[in-house]
């Protein structure tokens, strides 16, 4: 365990002098995993075992500090650290950090949530006290504290060669099709679920984990008490909404945003609106958002309205509020 402490002993940032290392930005993300205590962490996380020459905390931070600043492979990863070899110590080679990965089971992997939750608490502790405090959305021009913000998205992936999961994507590609969250408040990718280059955007059991997994994630709901989740049209399922709709008790507020599926009944309702109920787009900063038309004057990007007092599809909640643009 000390070689994730003991390395910074003497650590300082400079711009000229002697003593210097390239690639700075790894030594300062490796210092910030140690300060929360993630390095420590991900070691406790493996528990007792068989002695290991580097801790491995020491080894995974240090993987994902070289990963952060351009490591694209396993090789790569060792490449990179050996160069700081006189900064951060031995941080192990390609072959301990693939055994490393193949020894995570399910058991272990559940305790490497536990240690991200418990990390990611003492880091949004440190965040918030700084003299700006902790970075509270502005949407629309207007700021939403105490409100957490996340994103579900999935991605695609690309492989170039034959790997686990990989497989045809819908846009005719080869790769991976991962879903994932991320907290917009602070930039942190809260969880991925793996999954194959063919599963489906909107699948509700993907949803389903990967909502639990971000609950999960957010550390304190005593302070952190209320959450914003944003999907796009894939969160358009009666599965998904049940289970953010579930997630609300007494110490948590669970509100969210989803996109929607146009059909003839949200056509009509649309068709039905007077002209003035319609507002222009804001911008993030809730100035209105312009856009040069032909003749070179500027107009209004766009225009939404909300039909949520006009017929609605039945078997949805009856407290959506719909908006459209």
């Amino acid at each position: 365990m000390g070689n994730t402490t003991a390395w910074d002993a003497r650590f300082e940032v400079t711009a000229d002098g002697k003593g210097l290392v390239k690639d700075a930005g790894l030594v300062l993300l490796r210092k910030t995993a140690d300060v929360v205590g993630l390095t420590e962490q991900i070691a406790v996380a493996f528990g007792p075992g068989r002695v290991e020459r580097i801790c491995r905390g020491t080894v995974l931070a240090s993987a994902a500090a070289a990963i952060a600043v351009g490591a694209r492979n396993l090789s790569q990863i060792e490449r990179l650290l050996a160069g700081h070899d006189g900064t951060l110590g031995a941080c192990g080679s390609d072959t301990t950090l693939w055994r490393t990965l193949a020894s995570v089971d399910d058991r272990r992997l559940a305790r490497l949530r536990t240690a991200l939750r418990r990390t990611r608490k003492k880091a949004w502790q440190l965040i918030a006290g700084r003299p700006v405090g902790f970075p509270w959305l502005t949407i629309g021009g207007k700021t939403l504290p105490g409100w957490i913000v996340v994103d579900l998205d999935a991605t695609l992936v690309e492989c170039h060669s034959v790997k686990e999961q990989a497989a045809g994507t819908y846009k005719g590609g080869w790769g991976h099709h991962p879903l994932g969250g991320w907290v917009a408040n602070t930039g942190e990718t809260l969880t991925i679920l793996p999954r194959p280059g063919n599963a489906g955007s909107n699948t509700a059991a993907d949803h389903r984990i990967v909502l639990g997994e971000v609950f999960d994630q957010i550390p304190d709901p005593g302070v952190h008490s209320k959450i914003l989740i944003r999907i796009d049209g894939a969160g358009a399922s009666h599965e998904t909404i049940e289970r953010i709709l579930t997630a609300n008790h007494s110490r948590r507020r669970v509100a969210f945003t989803i996109g929607w599926t146009i059909t003839p009944v949200e056509e009509a309702a649309i068709a039905a609106l007077p002209e003035q109920s319609w507002t222009a787009y804001l911008r993030q900063n809730g100035e209105p958002a312009t856009v040069a038309g032909l003749d070179g004057e500027e107009m209004d990007y766009g225009h939404v309205a909300e039909i949520t007092g006009l017929p609605g599809r039945e078997g949805w909640p009856g407290d959506l509020r719909l908006i459209v643009r």
